[in-house]
């Protein structure tokens, strides 16, 4: 893979000390840490490996990843991984692509409480779908999903957000039969917006009452049991912003959008354009015009200000897995539904198994053959080598 003209980790460097020096008011020690980490991603002080093509002996040495999550650089082998542990889960029916979106008006709010608000948006997102789901008024089936969390949009300003794969169709309550969704649609989304909000409201003001919310700055005034009612009764004012996908294909089109969707950070290293007097130009998408391409241009501080902006709490799981799905019920409802579909689990475990052999972090740039490591290197013994060839690396 050809390095990017510009990467995240080349306006770090070239903010260097001062723009921590300038931002010292609001930065922290995770925000240093992260810059430290992707800073050192894949060069000689991580350390590396020495890997040979398994066909034509071709011989590269590659540095080390950081492994941060928030890293552009470490996300591609990450989210193949992922792929591989999740390709076995995959059921053989159409799969459906929702998302649910908080209001702007609760932005200030979630960056100044995301544990609070992030749990919450995963908790009533989900229950929303597994209640409406249910319901035999519309599919009348106990479902099973992924969600991921993003916080940004393509201009990187603070946008929560979940995005959920759905398998199109569910259990029977009395778990005997398979119930396809429509091919049409999956759920109504007016209920489901009415439904999600409600719940949304209800667990903010419960955490309000519990202690759970902190307000700094500018959301004081919101600390006064009656001034937050007040705003709360705002929220009802409009829809909120539901999407749902028409039912699409089978797995294989499900494990294309889980590898566009789990692991992406605020921006890649793809839609970096330039860095030129202190600015930065990168690439948008701008889905009010028809997703038309444009470019935008910020100081190097704002830049890294909002990239900053989307960092997760500490040990917060941005990954997670609801109704069928869910970590205690999988094992025993997921061979259920594949009988139901009328597909043996023994196929289907054949088929994830020989896609993830085929599966390589990277390939030979001589002939494409696979490249296996066979040999770790300290940082001190990179510096008695050669640096690594620029044409290819693994993490």
């Amino acid at each position: 893979m050809n390095r990017p003209p510009v990467e995240v980790a080349d306006i770090i460097r070239s903010a260097g000390e001062a723009f921590l020096d300038r931002s010292r008011r609001w930065i922290t020690w995770q925000h240093r840490k992260v810059l430290l980490a992707i800073l050192r991603c894949r060069t000689a002080v991580l350390g590396g490996h020495r890997d040979r093509c398994a066909n034509c002996d071709h011989v590269a040495i590659s540095y080390n990843s950081c492994g941060n999550r928030h890293c552009p650089r470490c996300q591609g082998n990450a989210c193949l991984r992922w792929l591989r542990a999740r390709e076995a889960e995959l059921l053989p029916t159409r799969y459906v692509h929702a998302v649910f979106t908080l209001p702007r008006e609760l932005a200030p709010v979630a960056l100044q409480n995301k544990k609070v608000i992030f749990n919450l948006l995963f908790r009533a997102s989900a229950e929303t779908l597994l209640e409406i789901a249910r319901d035999s008024r519309h599919l009348g089936a106990e479902i099973g999903f992924f969600s991921v969390l993003h916080s940004w949009d393509q201009r990187l300003l603070f946008h929560p957000h979940v995005h959920c794969i759905l398998a199109a169709g569910g259990l029977s309550p009395d778990h005997t039969k398979w119930i396809s969704s429509s091919r049409r649609f999956f759920l109504p989304i007016k209920v489901l917006s009415r439904v999600f909000r409600g719940k949304f409201i209800a667990g903010l003001k419960a955490a309000f009452h519990a202690g759970d919310l902190h307000f700094h700055g500018t959301l004081l005034h919101l600390a006064q049991p009656r001034i937050f009612g007040a705003w709360l009764r705002t929220l009802f004012r409009h829809d909120w912003v539901v999407y749902a996908k028409r039912p699409f294909g089978g797995p294989e089109h499900a494990l294309r959008y889980l590898g566009a969707y789990t692991h992406r950070v605020a921006i890649s290293n793809r839609r970096l354009i330039a860095l030129e007097d202190g600015n930065i130009t990168f690439r948008w998408r701008d889905s009010a015009h028809g997703n038309k391409k444009k470019l935008m241009t910020l100081p190097v501080d704002e830049f890294l200000r909002c990239f900053l902006l989307h960092l997760l709490p500490r040990g917060f799981v941005r990954i997670r897995n609801f109704g069928f799905l869910a970590n205690r019920r999988r094992a025993s409802l997921l061979p259920l539904c594949r009988e139901l579909l009328l597909v043996s689990t023994e196929n289907t475990g054949a088929t994830a198994t020989r896609s993830a052999s085929r599966s390589v972090l990277w390939r030979c740039p001589r002939c494409g053959g696979a490249m296996r490591m066979v040999e770790r290197i300290s940082a001190a013994q990179l510096l008695l080598r050669s640096p690594p060839q620029t044409v290819g690396c693994a993490a």
